[in-house]
This record gives structure tokens, sequence and C-alpha cells, in this order.
């Protein structure tokens, strides 16, 4: 009997790190993901800019034109969402430094619990920004008639797409982010859980 009452906590021991490992693997990737994805809305959005020049009047036979240009500081939402965006990428790089230099480090107590707190805090935030983006991004697209709003994608076209392009990758960070969470918190509890289990101890055993 005290034989067998030895044994199970063996396996049990031994079955862990690997798991643990696989679990660490998986939100390596997923950060690594996320974090480029991220990186992408940040560039992407920072960086669209289109410039047309438009008739807007005519005089006898003499057009008057003006050149408009479309950035992203035009709209604050926009701005928003390459800052939200830009710290949700610095922020998946230092977790992935963290990660990597793990092994080196010795977190006790609270400290693993920083973490998932940290990625909490950023999805909150890339969310509402990517949220505010795309109301802003609908907007521009179809315009609203109630509200005499005029739609501008159909002058600024590439400006739009690529306005489109930056917030799908916004959405998909955000989701892996979100998996990132809901793992770091499995794992978390888990591994407090079993600090309740009290050791099968051949000493105590008949």
């Amino acid at each position: 009997m005290a034989s067998e009452g030895r044994e199970k906590p063996e396996v049990g021991h031994d079955q862990a790190p690997a798991v643990s490992t696989k679990v660490d693997s998986i939100i390596k990737v997923l950060r690594v993901l996320a974090f480029l994805l991220t990186l992408d809305a940040t560039l992407v959005m920072a960086l669209n800019k289109q410039t047309k020049t438009f008739t807007v009047a005519t005089i006898g036979t003499v057009p008057l034109r003006a050149t408009l240009s479309a950035k992203f500081q035009h709209t604050p939402a926009f701005v928003f969402f390459v800052v939200a965006n830009a710290n949700a990428a610095l922020h998946n790089l230092l977790m992935l430094a963290v990660a990597f230099a793990g092994s080196k480090l010795s977190l006790k107590g609270f400290a693993p619990l920083v973490v998932p707190v940290l990625d909490l805090v950023n999805v909150a935030i890339v969310s509402g920004g990517a949220s505010a983006a795309v109301f802003m991004g609908q907007l521009g697209r179809n315009g609203n008639s109630h509200a005499r709003w005029n739609k501008i994608c159909d002058k600024f076209e590439s400006y739009c797409n690529r306005g489109g392009a930056a917030m799908i990758s916004s959405l998909v960070g955000v989701l892996l982010m979100i998996i990132i969470c809901a793992v770091s918190i499995v794992r978390i509890r888990n591994h407090y859980a079993g600090y309740n289990k009290l050791p099968l101890n051949s000493s105590v055993l008949p």
C-alpha cells in the first residue's frame, strides 16, 4: 500500500513539467502572432495617407481645383487606435522577453499574476481602440444620412482600404490576446490549485 502511494505523486510530478512546457510554447507562439498583428496595424494606420485633387467649381471654362489629404491624424479615433496597438505590440514584445528569460527569473508569490492582469488591461485598451476605429471606418464608408454626414471612401478609396486592413489585423490580434489571457488564467488556476492539495506522504499512511 505504501509503495503504491509513493508512485502516484511521482507520475503527476513528471507529467506536470511536460504539460507546462507545451502550454508555454503555445503562449509564446500566440504572443509572437499578436505582436506581429498589432505592430502591423500600428504601422499601416500610422503611415496611411492619400492625397487627391478635386474640381470644386468651374468659372466659365476654367475649373477650380483643390488638393485634399486624408490622414489618420485627422480622426481622434484613429490616433487612439495607433496608440493602443503600439502599446499592445510593446507589451507583447516585453512579455516575450520575460517568457524567454523565465528560466533565469524566480517568480514567486503574486508575481505570476501580473502578466495575465497586464494582458487583460491591454485587451481592454486595444479592443476599445479597434471598436472606435471600426465605427469611424463604417461612417467614412457609408456615411450617415440622418446626421447628414457624407461618406468619404468613394473619394479616398485607397486610404479606406488600408485603414480597413489595419482594423482587421488589430481585431485578430485582440482575439489572440484573449486566447492568451484564457490559457494563462487556466494555467495559473491549476498551478495554485495544486497547493491546496495535501501531498501523499508514505509517513502518514498506516
